[in-house]
């Protein structure tokens, strides 16, 4: 699991503001799976009105090409988002997220999972995403513009919403380096780069090195 501060800009994260109060919604359990439509009391926007669609692409291009996204995901594709509302008195109960989504060309295996935070943490009581992991339960409650990406595996929930409301855009990555140790070996190549380069001129034998090794280790574990 991992949290990228600030992935939307003052400017991105007002106009995302705006949309929302625009938005029509509907019952969420319409896009929940079997299992997850008997726990699973919110609301999603409908993302097919003009609004709808403007926000999403947005929302889902400045995710795209964070540099902290790609280099830990290392995304092959995304699901469809979501913007979910939570008012005071809903909740998502414990659940797996779907194994396999979309259809044709657009299906996908669901590796990780991301929660875009739209609302301020003080606008709402209650409404942490909670993570189940071997060792502990992770509640997850950030500040507006800021995500957390976490395993697609992992059982976990939005605890009730006591007061306010809570927005989130959300959505599913297949990355394409499949194995989980795999991608955190990259992420920390990823990382010593970013440091060497501020010790080690361009081109450099170092830095020459390490983008070697890291193409390499791409080039053997990718699925494409």
């Amino acid at each position: 699991m991992i949290v990228v501060e600030n992935v939307l800009s003052p400017e991105v994260l007002s106009e995302a503001t705006k949309a929302l109060a625009e938005l029509r919604w509907e019952d969420g359990r319409k896009t929940a799976g079997a299992t997850a439509r008997r726990v699973k009391q919110n609301q999603q926007a409908d993302l097919t009105s003009r609004t709808g669609t403007k926000a999403r692409d947005m929302l889902l291009d400045t995710v795209k090409r964070h540099p902290v996204v790609e280099a830990y995901a290392r995304p092959l594709k995304f699901a469809p988002p979501l913007i979910s509302r939570t008012g005071a008195g809903d909740t998502y109960g414990l659940h797996i997220d779907n194994p396999v989504m979309g259809k044709g060309d657009a299906r996908l295996r669901t590796d990780l999972s991301f929660t875009l935070f739209l609302s301020p943490p003080e606008a709402y009581e209650g409404g942490e995403l909670e993570i189940e992991t071997v060792f502990r339960t992770e509640s997850v409650k950030l500040p507006a513009g800021s995500m957390v990406i976490y395993p697609s595996t992992e059982l976990h929930r939005v605890a009730p919403v006591i007061s306010g409301e809570r927005y989130v855009f959300v959505s599913w990555i297949q990355s394409a380096i499949r194995d989980a140790t795999q991608r955190a070996i990259l992420f920390d190549i990823a990382n010593l780069k970013v440091g060497l380069a501020r010790a080690f001129p361009a081109g450099s034998a170092e830095l020459l090195t390490l983008a070697k090794t890291e193409a390499n280790l791409i080039r053997m574990w990718a699925d494409a």
